[in-house]
């Protein structure tokens, strides 16, 4: 019999999902964990094979394209500003640029167009590595903007503000986790997505010090019951929100079990089946079941790895978790029990930062110069292809219609013929 934490998993899962069908809605896809149910998508391509379209951008992003029906949204730098263009999905061209503000700088690899936008369906919200956060209808029409910096001080991250916006029902969950540059506490936003307002703001204070503090990640959402929880990693811990409240429910320790002082967190929390899934800076990857209250360091942990990855965010079908470090290593692990089905597989030697995606029994994942390989899932490791757009890369694929959206730093590329709809 399915335990009660899966059953109630399998039901947000149903209901999260509804109405999202062939499109891209948010950094990690329609069901917030880098898995499509779609099928039959492209397996092979090259810079001038099955190629439908290609647009020329100004810049790199570590930002993933975001999909609904005709429009595709990015966020984009370009000359020291900050853009959100809104793409026609069937042909390379612009529809319409609107500026989100300037300050545009390079910290190591990313520029401050890293987060990616979100979207509803009627309407898109984006949010810019200078605290900019703006939300536009599907015409452009600018409907309200924030500036998160000057409502609640700079961000004082190491390497620049990163993280995504999470879009659950009628908000924008924004977290700002930090302390490498600042004394000023860590927290985390619930904003109404009509007005813009925020509904609350909640400190999360940890005991992490230097540039542990500082996290890239983005919140996930964990259902216990009818309870809806936005889990957030970063400051050497877990921790679970109400939704409506913003009020801490629970915390786990343990991924700076070695209390090192640059333990900052780059690759975010998946959720599946009832259970959290927290990277720390490789070591370890825990596994914590949902549902707990207080301090559940001990008594929900299930398992940990200690050859998680540092950037690229795993991803799971249920059954196994795929793992890919930076070095392009994967690991194939039970995902109810973290036991090794495999370990030490390698991709073609390069780094990887875009995270996996998972549609149709195959996994694809991105390294940085610009060659997806795709691997079947399952318990046996089998490399089916790699495909070389010879360009900078740091955005994750995007899947929607039958075609995968791919990010480099000169093209969007439309790869693979569109689904008949």
């Amino acid at each position: 019999m399915m335990p009660s934490f899966l059953r109630g998993a399998l039901v947000f899962v149903i209901t999260v999902t509804a109405g999202y069908a062939g499109n891209w809605p948010q950094w990690r896809g329609p069901n917030l964990n880098g898995v499509s149910d779609e099928t039959g998508l492209p397996l092979k391509w090259d810079a001038q094979t099955n190629v439908s379209w290609k647009l020329a951008l100004p810049a790199w992003s570590g930002s993933t394209p975001v999909i609904w029906g005709e429009r595709i949204f990015l966020n984009v730098a370009e000359s020291g500003q900050l853009w959100l263009w809104c793409v026609d999905r069937s042909k390379p061209a612009v529809l319409w640029k609107k500026l989100l503000g300037s300050g545009d700088v390079k910290m190591r690899k990313q520029n401050m167009s890293s987060p990616s936008p979100v979207t509803d369906g009627r309407n898109v919200w984006v949010l810019t590595g200078t605290g900019i956060l703006k939300a536009f209808d599907f015409l452009g029409n600018e409907l309200w903007a924030r500036d998160i910096q000057k409502d609640y001080g700079r961000f004082g991250l190491n390497w620049g503000y990163a993280s995504s916006p999470l879009l659950y029902e009628d908000a924008l969950y924004v977290q700002v986790l930090h302390g490498m540059t600042t004394d000023q506490p860590s927290y985390v936003l619930r904003i109404d997505k009509k007005t813009g307002k925020t509904l609350w703001r909640v400190e999360r204070p940890t005991k992490a010090q230097f540039e542990s503090p500082d996290a890239y990640t983005t919140p996930a959402l964990a259902r216990v019951g009818k309870q809806v929880e936005i889990v957030i990693t970063g400051g050497d811990v877990v921790t679970g929100h109400d939704s409506a409240t913003g009020k801490e429910l629970w915390r786990s320790a343990g991924l700076n079990p070695d209390n090192s002082p640059a333990n900052r967190i780059v690759a975010s929390p998946v959720v599946e089946n009832g259970i959290i899934y927290a990277p720390g800076r490789v070591r370890p990857l825990l596994a914590i079941r949902a549902g707990g209250r207080g301090d559940v360091t001990k008594s929900h942990r299930l398992w940990s790895f200690l050859n998680g990855p540092d950037v690229p965010t795993p991803v799971t079908d249920g059954k196994y978790l795929y793992s890919i470090n930076d070095r392009g290593i994967v690991y194939c692990l039970d995902a109810l029990t973290g036991a090794e089905v495999y370990k030490g597989k390698r991709l073609k030697p390069a780094i990887y930062s875009a995270s996996p995606v998972l549609a149709g029994g195959r996994i694809y994942i991105t390294n940085e110069e610009g060659l997806t390989s795709v691997f079947k899932a399952g318990p046996a490791f089998e490399i089916l292809a790699e495909n070389p757009l010879n360009d900078y890369t740091l955005s994750s694929p995007a899947i929607s219609g039958g075609q995968i959206f791919l990010r480099t730093a000169g093209h969007l590329w439309c790869i693979g013929r569109r689904a008949a709809r």
